[in-house]
């Protein structure tokens, strides 16, 4: 496909929905006003379409699959995928055993791809096996690219659901590949700044820039329900320009480097519910493209409910960033557990991103120990590349959140000069032990509303600090 037809199919699959996201953003924010952000939480919930399949099932074992882990499955799911798809729609069955697959699984509409209990789907660890390359975002810039092990583009109705594994395989391949990736990646971002067309974004064979493990591209009406994810090569679940993600009860084990767990971006109706991340990276990091590139698409994520989840990490826990280019708005977290994680709320961003994150509710947190910070609104991130766009942060209500010890920052918050922090209310915030109580520059209309720290109430209007980190960690 030539880039300008797939810029085209992109542009319509991001039409058909935008009517109806500024319709529904428009009385979110009306409702907000009003203090009644929760219950758009619920509003949010219930608008979200999930997808339903016909009852049909395609068993791939009867397309030749043999799940004894060495016979290259892959023919057989896509047979079954393309007639599954054919004939309207249903259930491409994955029965117990193991199936290799030697590259990417790519769906179609109205396919639910389904694992048994028992089943596993163990991908080749060869890097010929994902090409050719397919239209994706790499850590938010546009490019061609390795595929992602699982990988949509422009479709409706799809689901991954089941009680089956998933495994990417990936430690001695793919996970093994960030202390070479340095060269692309400055590279994709100058395109990116630079507005290289697209299709000379150009990645895969002889480059070093990691697939996702699971992304739906410009699709609307996904399910991920069910399975269990370990050993990715990068990102987990990462929905890019999509509408109506339902993302439930998933548990996700894989420590490798950059193993964020769920990753909506340039999103719209987002639900994660019940699910265990045990990461390498950042649990949840809501995003919406990086500086140029993100301006350039000019989607922003929106109404995400993330709700009654368990979370580990190696880096962090709930975030917002750091690309954040296309806007963050509407956001709901709540009833979350985190046992260990870096900075456990987090919101990250540089001066060369732009955007905005606002309107943004937390509460019900319950966290063992932050590594560094326990909360964190931070605007110095690391990779600044010299420009001076400062993100807009305004509008954030943190309550009811209990943290055991921080052995860094309690608090930590600090804006731009020319683009304060605005409208930021912690309210019912314990934390038992902390090195520092709090940081706060930049910062208007911040309240500190029953803030205890050490077991000392901190006051209501925070004193600004005068000095500022050299740099985030």
């Amino acid at each position: 496909m030539s880039d300008g037809e797939t810029r085209k199919k992109i542009v319509i699959s991001v039409l058909v929905f935008t009517v109806s996201v500024i319709l529904f953003s428009i009385n979110v924010q009306a409702a907000d006003k009003n203090n009644k952000g929760w219950e758009n939480a619920d509003k949010i919930v219930k608008s979200i379409v999930v997808p339903a399949f016909p009852d049909k099932n395609y068993d791939i074992t009867s397309f030749g699959a043999v799940g004894d882990g060495k016979m290259d499955c892959l023919p057989a799911i896509k047979q079954a995928i393309d007639k599954c798809n054919i004939e309207g729609g249903g259930r491409v069955v994955v029965p117990s055993g193991n199936f290799f697959v030697k590259g990417p699984i790519h769906l179609k509409s109205h396919v639910n791809l389904h694992l048994d209990e028992g089943a596993v789907i163990k991908f080749s660890s060869n890097p010929d096996d994902y090409l050719p390359v397919v239209l994706t975002r790499w850590e938010g810039t546009e490019c061609y690219n390795y595929s992602p092990f699982i990988y949509a583009f422009g479709v409706t109705d799809i689901a991954i659901t089941g009680k089956g594994t998933i495994d990417g395989n990936a430690r001695d391949s793919f996970a093994t590949w960030k202390p070479n990736q340095s060269k692309d990646q400055l590279l994709l971002r100058k395109m990116g700044n630079d507005g290289t067309p697209v299709n000379e974004r150009v990645f895969g064979k002889d480059h070093f820039l990691r697939p996702v493990m699971i992304q739906p591209y410009a699709c609307k009406n996904i399910l991920i329900e069910g399975v269990k994810i370990i050993d990715s090569p990068f990102w987990e679940i990462n929905p890019v320009l999509c509408y109506n993600v339902t993302v439930r009860n998933v548990k996700i084990t894989s420590w490798n480097l950059n193993n964020d767990g769920c990753d909506p971006e340039g999103t719209v109706n987002v639900l994660i519910e019940n699910c265990e991340f045990n990461t390498g990276d950042d649990a949840i990091a809501i995003k919406a493209g990086r500086d140029q590139d993100a301006w350039r698409i000019g989607q922003a994520t929106e109404n995400v409910v993330i709700r009654n989840c368990v979370f580990n990490s190696k880096a962090n826990g709930l975030c917002i960033g750091s690309e954040m280019s296309g806007g963050v708005r509407n956001v709901y977290m709540e009833n979350i557990k985190v046992g260990e994680a870096n900075a456990t709320i987090y919101f990250k961003s540089n001066l060369d991103r732009g955007g905005f994150i606002e309107n943004i509710w937390v509460r019900n947190v319950t966290v063992k120990r932050a590594l560094q910070k326990f909360i964190a609104f931070v605007t110095n991130y690391h990779g600044y590349r010299g420009n001076h766009f400062p993100p807009i942060f305004k509008d954030f209500t943190i309550e009811n959140i209990t943290c055991t010890k921080a052995d860094d920052y309690a608090i930590f918050a600090e804006g731009v000069k020319d683009s304060q922090l605005q409208n930021v209310l912690f309210k019912n915030i314990k934390v038992g032990e902390a090195k520092i109580l709090s940081h706060v520059k930049y910062a208007e209309k911040m309240i500190f509303d029953n803030v205890t720290v050490n077991g000392k109430l901190l006051p209501k209007n925070p004193i600004e600090s005068k000095n500022s980190p050299t740099a985030d960690e």
